[in-house]
């Protein structure tokens, strides 16, 4: 491997000399540091991580603490794209990310000592059982954490407006007339808090009345259940005439519960879906559904989790909301 000593013997310099202008510091002529980023090019330089670590005491690591309930991973479209934007963002600032988790092959350590055995700089807690034991292990730890869509004292979230977003549907439908309105949320969580808030708030102000009923715990990411309870309301003597399902991959089950009825989307019943995944805008008819900003939550959560590490005295922790955007699919129709 080239080392700093190899480029200052093949140059006539010092060490020190080679050292501040690999990484652009002032005190060195423009023109020697083009000569000697130019050698160490053509002797194949790259600096050592280890070697930066002991000097910056960083490793410019960020962990990432992402396991949702449904064990979807990387293939669960939201949460995939969330954490592409804060990769992206991340190695913009010359970070790489490292995904956290309790097993280190057949060693067990919670994740808090897998936090500390990787030396991470900061983590950021997306997607998993906020309750957890191990999840308050790091929050009260000493390493720099941000959190999607959750929120702890003294640790700073990015959230996205989920109230905002349920309200906007619900205007949305009042609008074309629907009154027997029902909710199946996701499972419990603060995420599902906000939008059952943000449902029962809007139908209050659009004079709505909720039937308990009608407002059915389920799950997220689950197709399955989301078709087991559309067909349940669907089969009541009096079934609403529009339902709001977790998120728009759980529409599916809602779609196919409505066809196996005999009954057509957007005609006979009405479905409002949540996230505005790509999957949402080929379903038939289009999902009238709320598109969080995936971009920009991941991209925020980056840019604060960096702030904490590298100015921890100027940096105060806080809580963002992004908003989203409604769109308007052929899903929900109008009641005449």
């Amino acid at each position: 491997m080239v080392s700093l000593k190899d480029i200052s013997a093949r140059c006539g310099v010092s060490v020190a000399t080679v050292s501040k202008a690999l990484n652009d510091h002032k005190d060195v002529s423009a023109e020697t540091k083009q000569r000697l980023l130019q050698v160490a090019k053509e002797m194949g330089y790259f600096p050592n991580s280890q070697a930066r670590a002991l000097k910056t005491n960083r490793t410019y690591n960020l962990g990432v603490m992402f396991l949702d309930a449904a064990d979807s991973g990387l293939t669960h479209e939201f949460f995939a794209k969330i954490l592409n934007s804060f990769k992206t963002e991340a190695e913009n600032f010359g970070y790489d990310i490292t995904f956290i988790n309790r097993n280190l092959g057949k060693r067990k350590m919670t994740t808090y000592e897998h936090c500390k055995y990787r030396n991470v700089d900061g983590v950021l807690i997306a997607c998993t059982d906020f309750t957890d034991p191990d999840v308050y292990e790091v929050i009260n730890g000493n390493i720099p954490v941000v959190t999607i869509d959750h929120i702890f004292d003294c640790r700073t979230a990015v959230l996205s407006d989920n109230f905002a977003g349920i309200s906007a549907l619900v205007e949305y439908v009042c609008n074309l007339g629907h009154k027997r309105l029902a909710f199946i949320q996701g499972n419990k969580s603060a995420v599902a808090e906000k939008r059952l808030a943000g449902f029962y708030t809007a139908c209050m102000k659009n004079g709505i009345e909720v039937r308990p009923e009608n407002v059915i715990v389920a799950d997220y990411h689950n197709p399955d259940l989301t078709y087991k309870y559309t067909k349940e309301l669907l089969s009541r003597e009096e079934p609403p005439t529009c339902i709001f399902v977790p998120d728009d991959y759980s529409a599916i089950g809602g779609y196919n519960a409505a066809h196996d009825l005999k009954l057509e989307v957007g005609k006979d019943v009405s479905f409002v879906g949540y996230d505005g995944i790509s999957y949402s805008q080929f379903l038939n008819p289009k999902l009238t559904t709320y598109k969080q900003d995936t971009e920009q939550l991941g991209k925020l959560a980056a840019q604060q989790l960096i702030k904490l590490i590298e100015n921890p005295h100027t940096t105060f922790t806080e809580v963002l909301t992004v908003s989203g955007e409604m769109l308007a699919g052929k899903s929900v129709g109008e009641l005449k």
